[in-house]
């Protein structure tokens, strides 16, 4: 089972509908021990950083999302879920994240292009990776985001994306992954990604 986390924030039914297509069994959950239970984890998401952290804490799920992690399930961050994996945001003000990958999200600089970046752009890959099994440099995702991560280390940027400069749109570590576009946008792409999550990255 999949749990797909509801923490109050994002759009989860369309990410739900479209791991089922690619034959997730899914459960769309706020309950840390039925996430605890599940063999692999979603955690999608839009909106702000704050607003993000604030729902998984009043729900009790920061320590269950950890915990995933330590025990090195498989855990798979989409936009703003993966930019909550790493230790902090400076959207509108100082945020702690999940602390799961060193690194920081931070604010598009200024410089006369449009942000939020929206709509296709290239994914550059740099490591193999069982996420992206199937997937090219240059084929394009569906993007959404005024932030981007910039990871610590630079060996959990698993592919890049240029827009105003050269950001990690997928990193991982371990069983560990995120990926800045929405999947559920990107038709065949994205759906190949969430088919490699789910019969690949176990």
């Amino acid at each position: 089972m999949i749990a797909l986390v509801d923490y109050g924030i994002g759009n989860l039914r369309s990410v739900e509908k479209a791991l089922a297509s690619v034959g997730a069994d899914v459960r769309l959950t706020s309950d840390p021990q039925v996430i605890l239970a599940a063999s692999q984890v979603v955690l999608p998401g839009v909106g702000a950083f704050g607003d993000g952290m604030a729902g998984l804490r009043q729900r009790g799920l920061e320590p269950a999302l950890q915990q995933i992690a330590a025990l090195g399930k498989p855990l798979l961050g989409i936009c703003l879920g993966m930019q909550l994996l790493f230790e902090s945001s400076d959207e509108m003000g100082q945020h702690t994240g999940l602390g799961l990958l060193p690194g920081r999200v931070t604010r598009f600089p200024e410089s006369g292009w449009k942000v939020p970046q929206t709509g296709w752009n290239q994914l550059n890959i740099q490591q193999e990776t069982p996420l992206l099994a199937g997937l090219s440099s240059g084929d394009y995702a569906y993007f959404n985001h005024s932030y981007y991560c910039e990871p610590a280390e630079p060996q959990d940027s698993l592919a890049s994306t240029d827009y105003i400069l050269r950001f990690s749109s997928v990193v991982g570590r371990g069983r560990l992954y995120g990926v800045q576009f929405h999947p559920e946008k990107s038709q065949d792409l994205g759906l190949q990604i969430l088919r490699n999550f789910v019969e690949r990255c176990l």
